[in-house]
């Protein structure tokens, strides 16, 4: 197995001269821990930018493992990782045949995977971008702001590609990454809820890259719009160096009301869920491959069941002695009705049992703000008024300027209560 890429790479070489442009080009299709594994070699599309427009880059495809070729019944989900600084394409591919070794890497059952890469071009190539706050040069101003940089363009370009050239399911399309994968992931993914679904970064190596693509300390360019993001599920450690301005994060996503399910614990910069899990079991317990991008979601805002966040603005002083904690990490919900007049939503607490946590009390009553994002039918008009019930409570709420539906204060349980919008003056 390991045989087929290291031939690919030789391959590989050879060929980069010969390289189209665009699309993609398969090079090799072979057996990898019981998928198929295709992999493709291109160039560099203008409209990227690229620092050398010469330059070639590989990706490769893996199939289900209960792939039937062209006898295969239906859309697949789509799994995209993106490597830390310490690997490349094939290696990060290698780590999937040891269960423990960077785990994220691993593609689930049923699912396409697609690996890029940004190591053959390492000099120029990076998932992230950006100034540090503590570490501002002009190589990383460069970089930073609301713009892609040319390799962000074209991983969102590699993955429309494979979604339109396999049969792809739009609407389960997810990002993941780790270390710089992660921050990567953060920056691409959160700029990108027209293409994914969930998103999750295990140890992202810094949020400044982020927050500046996101445009949380500065004005979002005229013209320019955000999508609803997808569901950000990231975790890091407060003795981890790579997390020291989560800060950042934590604020831009709670003043956006982007939905955040955040964890952290002192597990350093760990990579092997089951030690992970040692220090902090709920990072996995949220189903994050399940989320649709066709279904609306609740974003939760302050949530009473919320631990203190451990990282400030105090970049140089981590908090490492800090317990394990979470936001917003015990809230479930299920989308019941979805119309151009009504929309209802069933919203509640994970239960103990669900939960099975050896290390947190489980809560069974939360108060936080709840909004509504990603409506598909029930859209609201900026500044239009809806009824919102929840239980016996009855109220009128105005959208935002963005046509956000924000409701205050609801107290949520472990046992399902429907949280209803109307039309105001409808029932």
């Amino acid at each position: 197995m390991i045989r087929f890429f290291l031939t690919g790479l030789i391959l590989l070489a050879s060929l980069q001269l010969q390289a189209a442009d665009w699309p993609p080009r398969l090079e090799q299709s072979a057996p990898f821990n019981g998928r198929t594994a295709d992999r493709y070699i291109h160039g560099s599309q203008s409209q990227w930018g690229a620092e050398n427009p010469e330059q070639t880059d590989e990706f490769v495809v893996l199939h289900p493992q209960d792939d039937c070729g062209d006898n295969a019944v239906g859309k697949r989900p789509l799994y995209v990782v993106l490597h830390s600084a310490g690997h490349a394409l094939d290696s990060a591919l290698e780590c999937t045949l040891t269960p423990g070794n960077h785990d994220i890497y691993t593609t689930p059952d049923g699912f396409y995977g697609l690996y890029v890469d940004c190591r053959a071009n390492e000099a120029t190539d990076w998932w992230w971008g950006g100034p540090r706050p503590d570490e501002e040069t002009d190589e990383n101003r460069a970089k930073a702001g609301f713009d892609l940089s040319p390799c962000e363009k074209r991983v969102i370009d590699t993955v429309r590609w494979v979604i339109e050239t396999y049969p792809i399911d739009t609407n389960r399309v997810y990002l993941s990454g780790n270390s710089m994968g992660g921050s990567g992931t953060l920056g691409i993914g959160l700029r990108h809820g027209d293409v994914f679904a969930a998103i999750k970064a295990n140890v992202p190596a810094g949020c400044a890259h982020a927050a500046a693509r996101l445009g949380f300390d500065a004005e979002i360019p005229a013209g320019e719009t955000i999508p609803d993001p997808p569901i950000l599920v990231d975790y890091s450690a407060n003795n981890d160096h790579w997390s020291f301005d989560h800060a950042i994060l934590f604020r831009g996503m709670r003043q956006r009301h982007y939905a955040l399910m955040a964890f952290w614990g002192p597990f350093g910069h760990q990579n092997n869920h089951a030690k992970i899990d040692e220090v902090n079991d709920l990072i996995h317990r949220f189903d994050w491959t399940g989320v649709r991008r066709d279904e609306a979601y609740p974003v939760f805002t302050d949530a009473t069941t919320d631990d203190p966040v451990p990282w400030t603005d105090d970049f140089e002083n981590l908090p490492e002695d800090a317990p394990a904690g979470q936001v917003n990490g015990f809230f479930r919900w299920e989308v019941v009705t979805d119309t151009p007049e009504c929309f209802e939503i069933r919203l509640r607490l994970a239960s103990a049992e669900e939960i099975a946590s050896k290390i947190f009390q489980v809560p069974t009553t939360s108060t936080a703000a709840v909004s509504l994002r990603r409506l598909q039918a029930f859209r609201v008009a900026p500044g239009e008024e809806v009824t919102w019930t929840f239980g016996d409570q009855t109220q009128t709420v105005q959208a935002d300027a963005d046509g956000l539906v924000t409701i205050p204060d609801l107290t949520i349980t472990d046992t399902p209560v429907s949280l209803k919008l109307t039309r105001s003056g409808r029932k």
